[in-house]
């Protein structure tokens, strides 16, 4: 409830206790927005009173706005008006207009709030007692994950915007936030990159070949699977059949027998993990960098999976899990009506689910997380379901506890932009191809810019063409699927961030020529006294601003970014049409220049904040 509802519902309160002497409850007092179609910004349901107060709806709804539109005694020394300007009542239903001079002060206290929209505690988490004294709770969340056999592609880039917008909306609304990445550095794909490596690399690295090191390993991940179908044909025209081609093929016998040495801590096969394993890491901080994404702490597969084998171990002498006559290791969980899942190989080695057991152990020893966020595509529903179970399982207290924010696909439409595999659009691809759109299409933008360099150029179009590309794929619900085309999110009209940040733009030329610095605008809250009347388009701006703290408090509440696009959206619309219809440099009242000035302001604070939240940086010219 926003501080507009709770004087308004203090109000009601009020009024039914001094009209019918109801003692009326919080859940008594419904409050929703008032229809377009009527008059007014709030509307109270009566019904709830009706019976109590032995009147029609209407007689009622009539009697409560009289009473709400009184003055409200304050002291001694005088009355204060009532925030209700006049009221109209439509059968139970009371609509309710509040006085300009309220929204005025709601716009002062918007300028005079450097946090505006943030909170301190979340309403609805737990606060501790640490070490230190009462602490935030702490949320941590998990993206990225990616593999060291290949580099980050499309499906990543959906998956590390999502995680690094919820961990910025969840400290908004006043979590403690830890961005967390878990990175799968072994396995039998990584040893096919190293195996095809060693057979066709001849000493390559990248810098003799110019390469990221994340695309130099990922160009030999492909190299091995060449040949091993190459490998598979040649078994199958010899008389085997598909599957056993499969498994006799030399390169998939070669890779085993690497992820056997691997982990039986071979000097050489280690050496060359490490060194290969180097190059991609080099690759991958360069490609989060450019997204704008960042972690606090992260994990490593080759690190977490003992601890995984060591609790299913564990498991297995407890009873929680078997063994089957291979040697495999196995958990039964028909009765949670699933199915059998593998967890130790036949010959000793371990699957996804031993390395997240081992994982998630260490995640809670080494923080006091009071929720585990993993943001990890739909198709492993399944996979955390039974991860979920497996931990209580085993006796952690937190299993029950884990979060699998599911978001779904994104693709590309076919043709639009060229993959590096042909199947796969690479993070790195993408992200060129869409700040060289940016710069195409703002050109003619950009020259109008008296002074600009070609330096400032490219920056604003990098803002521009990564603005695009995150707000594009954030502002869709995170649970659907969806198709990213890229010629739709550069335009500068519609739903799009280039709108966005266009607008924001305009708002900082606007206050430029009027002069208005920062430290000129934080003591302005005389601005705005002695008006009466706002023009609708004012008073529609200053509502909208008074709705972003709901916004994040309703994004956070949903894990769901799309929720703060639509208010930027809104917001910079209201603002354009304001900005159409009405004067701000040239307005000749002093009064109304200086508050639309202070609207202006405001607004531009809000929706740089505001997609602050999404990772999207906004260009002070455009």
């Amino acid at each position: 409830m926003n501080s507009l509802e709770q004087h308004i519902s203090s109000l009601a309160k009020a009024a039914v206790k001094a009209l019918y002497g109801i003692d009326a409850e919080d859940g008594q007092v419904q409050l929703q927005k008032t229809r377009p179609e009527f008059e007014g910004n709030i509307t109270l349901v009566v019904f709830p009173f009706v019976k109590a107060a032995r009147k029609a709806p209407a007689q009622v709804a009539a009697e409560i706005g009289e009473w709400m539109c009184k003055p409200l005694p304050t002291s001694p020394q005088g009355e204060e008006t009532s925030i209700i300007s006049k009221y109209n009542a439509v059968q139970g239903f009371l609509n309710l207009s509040i006085s300009d001079s309220f929204w005025v002060e709601q716009l002062k206290a918007i300028d005079a709030d450097e946090a505006y929209g943030r909170f301190q505690y979340p309403s609805n988490a737990p606060s501790h007692e640490g070490r230190d004294g009462e602490r935030s709770p702490l949320m941590m969340v998990e993206y990225s994950s990616p593999n060291t056999n290949k580099p980050l592609h499309l499906g990543h880039v959906r998956n590390n915007l999502l995680g690094y917008s919820i961990a910025q909306i969840q400290e908004a609304n006043g979590w403690k936030v830890v961005k967390t990445n878990i990175v799968n550095d072994r396995g039998i794909h990584i040893c096919k990159s190293m195996l095809a490596w060693l057979k066709f690399g001849n000493g390559e690295t990248p810098e003799s070949s110019g390469k990221k090191g994340d695309h130099l390993i990922g160009d030999y991940y492909v190299r091995f699977d060449k040949e091993y179908k190459k490998q598979i044909a040649e078994l199958m025209a010899a008389g085997k059949d598909e599957e056993t081609a499969k498994k006799e093929a030399p390169l998939m016998q070669e890779a085993q027998e690497m992820l056997r040495k691997w982990e039986a801590n071979d000097p050489e096969v280690r050496a060359l993990w490490a060194k290969m394993n180097s190059w991609v890491y080099a690759g991958f901080d360069e490609t989060y960098q450019r997204m704008g994404v960042s972690f606090d702490k992260i994990y490593y597969e080759s690190n977490t999976y003992l601890e995984g084998k060591s609790e299913v171990e564990k498991g297995l002498a407890s009873g929680a899990f078997y063994r089957r006559e291979d040697g495999s290791v196995w958990a039964d969980l028909t009765k949670d009506g699933l199915d059998e899942k593998l967890l130790l190989r036949a010959d000793g080695t371990s699957v996804y689910m031993t390395q997240d057991i081992g994982t998630a152990k260490l995640r809670f020893q080494d923080y006091p997380i009071d929720k585990m966020v993993y943001v990890v595509g739909n198709e492993q529903e399944y996979h955390f379901k039974v991860l979920s179970i497996l931990l209580d399982r085993l006796g952690f207290p937190f299993g029950k506890e884990l979060v699998h924010f599911s978001y779904g696909m994104v693709e590309l439409p076919n043709g639009k932009m060229k993959s590096r595999e042909g199947t796969v659009v690479d993070a790195d691809d993408l992200m060129d191809k869409m700040i060289e759109d940016a710069k195409e299409i703002s050109k003619d933008k950009v020259n109008t810019l008296q002074g600009i360099t070609e330096a400032e150029a490219n920056e604003i179009a990098r803002k521009v063409g990564l603005g695009a590309l995150k707000y594009f794929i954030l502002k869709v619900d995170p649970r659907k699927n969806m198709l990213f085309n890229p010629a739709e999110s550069i335009d500068f009209n519609g739903n799009t961030g280039p709108f966005i940040q266009y607008t924001y733009a305009r708002i900082r030329s606007v206050l430029r020529k009027a002069d208005l610095t920062p430290s000129q605008g934080e003591g302005a809250s005389q601005w705005g006294d002695g008006r009466e009347v706002l023009d609708p388009k004012e008073l529609a701006l200053i509502q909208r601003l008074t709705e972003y703290p709901q916004a994040v408090r309703t994004a956070g509440e949903e894990f769901s970014p799309a929720v703060i696009c639509n208010y930027a959206y809104a917001l910079a619309c209201d603002f354009n049409s304001f900005y159409h219809d009405l004067s701000i440099l040239n307005e000749p009242d002093a009064d109304k220049k200086a508050l639309r000035l202070l609207l202006a302001k405001n607004v531009a604070k809000v929706l740089r904040s505001a997609m602050g939240l999404l990772g999207i940086e906004m260009p002070e010219r455009m």
